[in-house]
């Protein structure tokens, strides 16, 4: 079976594109089909040709809901139109004058207004046998009109018009929330052919192509800087506002903008293993693993409608034996009808999930799904790898104790350099690093690299050894990374440290403001992991670890609690996928970092954790106060309605009303955060 993903138009309810979804579901020729109300697109597993699946997917649609599609480009279609609800309020104006035959302007008025909805409706009881809102208002604003409340007939029928020009807005708004991430992708590249350049699609760059990046130009593939020196705007991956200057044998990211001068690259991944592919490909497929609360809605807003519509009849049927008029008893049945559509209650919990992933991603916050985003608030426990987690990763000498008088400092890092050059460790690196002169390797002889200790060469027949302390043959009363042994004799100790991060501290500070207790996992030993979690002032320590180790404690530790792991992505694997949330910060391109976690900081800030538990903490509050106030308002107005205190101004708002009420409301989670970057 293949997988494809294609754009669904005319979807604008959310509580039908659920229904689509589980009808779908039911055919044995699709698979795994996922709808995303949020972004507008259909996933799905079939072993029928592209084409043939098209077709039998928007046949079985046409029967639930006339009019939505699925198709391979985006069609641009505006549902409702502005234009019909001013047409049909001004015949109603005209039509409410007392003059010969202005019923008539009235009916047109009605006609104007219910046009779309009556069709939409005719065809799902004709096609699928089913009846969805737009026949409850059909029928609500016509029953009116009958019993000579055309006033109120036609509020109903222009409220829900305008509710549903409003909530396309605010939707539209919401899914423009993550527009910069969703526009990465550079559709073409410049491809360097002898001295000519070539436009071709990014999906046929090769790896080895040497592209040209313009002034003002995305990346379009991951690639080495090989001439020139520009500055970038990372700002769509990384959420950082400041230019980021790279020069010659720099990797450049695809989704990069170049804001300088024109560079060339040399590709070193084809686009469907680019960043940004990875990124797009994250992005979208958020929205589609829910969180337990969206379930739930979801299945509730299914029998919601139904309830309703049997209360409605009840109504009917009931009142007029308590002595009410029928034409009473029709009015307060017909409020009972506006008031069924769930699309408040349907819409408003996967459209904060929506924003709170798409405001993340904004912040250069990667988050795979709502449940992960749902388990950041309810986060208690978040343990942290050392090396390239709450350390740079990159190792720097901070001193050289000498303890032989017989060998000055220049001389010790001139024979230090010697051996060192031979080796491509981070700490070598960190070595060579102490001068800028050419190192002299002739009278090198007899290199070797003793695994899990250091190295040994012989230099003008001295024989050297460096490393551990057991290069010292135990005549060492250092415990420090590096040690300098010449013919058995300790002759110095450097002191290497890989650097805590900036804003490490300020990080774990505001994890327990969030009441989160910080923990540390490491593989380095015990004095190196105290005196960097006394720095940090964490008081859970783990030191000597290999992966296994830290996997096995991770699940002693978890016990039922939401526990975070933040790691590298490489050697944290294991961890990163068993943890309940595994958030990698193994920097921007790193495929382990992307594949095992499940949120990813695009670039290693530490203080994006903390403002993620902030978003989700939010996401959920703004939740919370939807479902409250459209759950709340609708039990109100229909006990109301149903003693005749609450009229069709009511109804209306408490369907189209707190639809809209509760998509701005969502709105809040952009605006709150939209200065974190």
């Amino acid at each position: 079976m293949k997988k494809y993903k294609y754009k669904i138009i005319n979807l604008d309810c959310a509580a039908c594109a659920i229904k689509v979804q589980d009808s779908l579901n039911k055919n044995s020729n699709l698979k795994n089909v996922i709808i995303n109300y949020a972004t507008s697109k259909i996933s799905y597993e079939t072993s029928l040709d592209d084409m043939q699946a098209i077709n039998l997917i928007n046949e079985i649609i046409d029967k639930i809901e006339p009019g939505v599609k699925v198709v391979k480009e985006e069609i641009e279609k505006r549902e409702y139109s502005i234009y019909f609800l001013i047409t049909a309020l001004l015949l109603t104006i005209i039509g409410s004058c007392k003059f010969l035959y202005h019923e008539i302007f009235l009916y047109i008025a009605y006609g104007v207004i219910l046009y779309k909805p009556f069709i939409k409706a005719i065809k799902m009881l004709i096609k699928s046998h089913t009846i969805n809102e737009n026949l409850l208002i059909c029928i609500s604003s016509v029953g009116a009109l009958v019993i000579g409340a055309h006033l109120e007939g036609m509020m109903v029928a222009s409220l829900y018009l305008l509710g549903k020009i409003l909530e396309e807005k605010a939707v539209n708004k919401t899914r423009s929330s993550i527009q910069d991430i969703l526009t990465l992708k550079q559709n073409y590249a410049n491809l360097k052919v002898g001295d000519n350049i070539v436009e071709i699609k990014v999906e046929d760059v090769k790896i080895g192509d040497i592209l040209c990046i313009k002034n003002g130009e995305k990346v379009p593939v991951d690639g080495i800087l090989i001439s020139g020196k520009t500055k970038f705007d990372t700002s769509s991956l990384t959420g950082e506002a400041e230019l980021l200057e790279l020069k010659k044998n720099d990797q450049v990211l695809s989704g990069y903008i170049n804001e300088d001068q024109l560079v060339e690259i040399k590709a070193i991944k084809i686009y469907k293993d680019s960043t940004v592919a990875k990124i797009l490909e994250l992005v979208e497929n958020a929205s589609n693993k829910k969180s337990s609360v969206e379930t739930l809605v979801s299945k509730l807003s299914r029998i919601y409608t139904p309830i309703i519509l049997i209360l409605a009849v009840l109504v009917l049927l009931v009142l007029p034996l308590f002595n009410i008029p029928f034409k009473e008893s029709l009015y307060r049945a017909l409020t009972f009808l506006v008031i069924s559509c769930p699309c408040a209650i349907a819409i408003s919990v996967p459209l904060s999930y929506f924003t709170g992933i798409g405001t993340s991603s904004r912040n250069g916050i990667l988050i795979k799904g709502s449940n992960y985003l749902d388990n950041l608030s309810k986060m208690k426990k978040i343990i942290f790898d050392k090396t390239g987690t709450l350390t740079t990763g990159e190792f720097e000498v901070t001193d050289i104790l000498i303890h032989d008088k017989n060998y000055t400092k220049d001389e010790i890092i001139e024979i230090l350099r010697c051996g060192e050059s031979f080796s491509d460790h981070p700490i070598a690196k960190s070595i060579m690093k102490l001068s800028d002169k050419k190192v002299n390797t002739k009278n090198v002889k007899d290199y070797k690299e003793i695994s899990g200790v250091g190295i040994s060469f012989k230099l003008n027949n001295d024989l050297i050894k460096i490393g551990t302390k057991k290069v010292c043959d135990d005549d060492c009363c250092y415990d420090v990374s590096v040690h300098l042994n010449i013919n058995s004799h300790h002759v110095s100790s450097i002191l290497i440290d890989d650097g805590i991060k900036d804003e490490a501290s300020l990080t774990i500070e505001k994890l327990k403001e969030e009441h989160v207790e910080p923990y540390l996992f490491t593989g380095d030993k015990e004095e190196v992991a105290k005196e960097i979690a006394k720095t940090l002032n964490i008081k859970n320590v783990y030191s000597g670890m290999l992966p296994q180790d830290k996997f096995l404690k991770y699940e002693e530790l978890e016990n039922d609690e939401v526990v975070a792991f933040v790691g590298d992505g490489i050697n944290d694997a294991p961890v990163l996928k068993r943890a309940k949330i595994g958030i990698s910060m193994g920097g921007i391109g790193s495929d382990a970092a992307i594949t095992s976690s499940d949120i990813v900081i695009m670039n290693d800030d530490l203080l994006k954790i903390p403002l993620a538990i902030k978003i989700s903490k939010y996401t959920n509050l703004i939740i919370k106060e939807n479902l409250i106030f459209a759950l709340g308002v609708k039990i109100i107005i229909l006990i109301l309605s149903l003693f005749g205190l609450s009229s069709m101004w009511f109804a209306v708002f408490s369907d189209t009303g707190v639809t809209v009420l509760t998509i701005l409301n969502t709105l809040r989670i952009l605006l709150k955060f939209r200065n974190n970057k």
